[in-house]
């Protein structure tokens, strides 16, 4: 089966934002989302190194090394970009002034736990919970972006986190290389499914239960959805 690249996943996540926000965009694969935002979104990015208004990467050999975002990766400023010291940073993320902020993970349990920060596994390396926590209680959606299984093609979306949990129940739409779900009260609603899989396909790689949207949308595998 087919899977979305992740440069395609961050185009799909890029679109769903909504208009005039201000997103954070956690470490690793959410930081691509800056490279497929639209210059007339009015969405302002978040880093939480201490950046407000971050641009896309800069291209191949114009890199500013002093101009990183929270992965470490090099950015642009776009115009009004500001600086600020990392108790202002947090004092955003913790004081609800951050609409949407995406993060990676582990596992999201069907009830919208989030586990991100470690496996629980002692292999020598340092876990690092870093400012998902506080991203997690203080901003007002938290969306999860990441891979729809393991390397080992362990599902990821549980009906129960055996990870140690970031937060309970903050997760509201998880992003993956295969599907949108929203976590709802009746359960994980597949909103959009990628061209080249089916509900049923989608189950078999998803270990909680799954409801097919009655307006379910089609993801393309260059992460577009029509109309969007």
């Amino acid at each position: 089966m087919s899977s979305l690249s992740r440069d395609a996943l961050a185009r799909l996540v890029a679109a769903h934002l909504p208009q005039q926000g201000f997103v954070n965009l956690g470490i690793g694969a959410p930081s691509h989302v800056a490279d497929h935002l639209q210059p007339d979104s009015g969405v302002i990015l978040h880093s939480e190194n201490g950046i407000l208004n971050i641009g896309p990467r800069p291209p191949q050999g114009e890199e500013d090394w002093d101009l990183i975002n929270a992965s470490k990766i090099p950015i642009t400023a776009r115009p009004g970009c500001s600086y600020f010291d990392s108790s202002l940073s947090f004092a955003m993320m913790r004081g609800g002034h951050i609409d949407v902020a995406i993060l990676g993970a582990f596992q999201v349990s069907q009830s919208g736990d989030l586990a991100n920060w470690s496996t629980g596994e002692r292999n020598g390396s340092v876990p690092g919970i870093g400012g998902a926590i506080d991203l997690a209680v203080g901003a007002k959606s938290i969306w999860v972006m990441m891979e729809h299984t393991t390397r080992d093609k362990a599902p990821r979306i549980v009906d129960r986190c055996t990870y140690p949990l970031t937060a309970a129940g903050v997760v509201s739409r998880i992003f993956t290389d295969l599907a949108i779900i929203d976590i709802t009260p009746d359960g994980l609603v597949v909103d959009a499914l990628l061209e080249s899989a089916s509900i049923e396909t989608l189950k078999v790689v998803t270990a909680a239960p799954l409801i097919a949207s009655g307006s379910m949308r089609t993801i393309g595998l260059d992460g577009t959805i029509g109309g969007i």
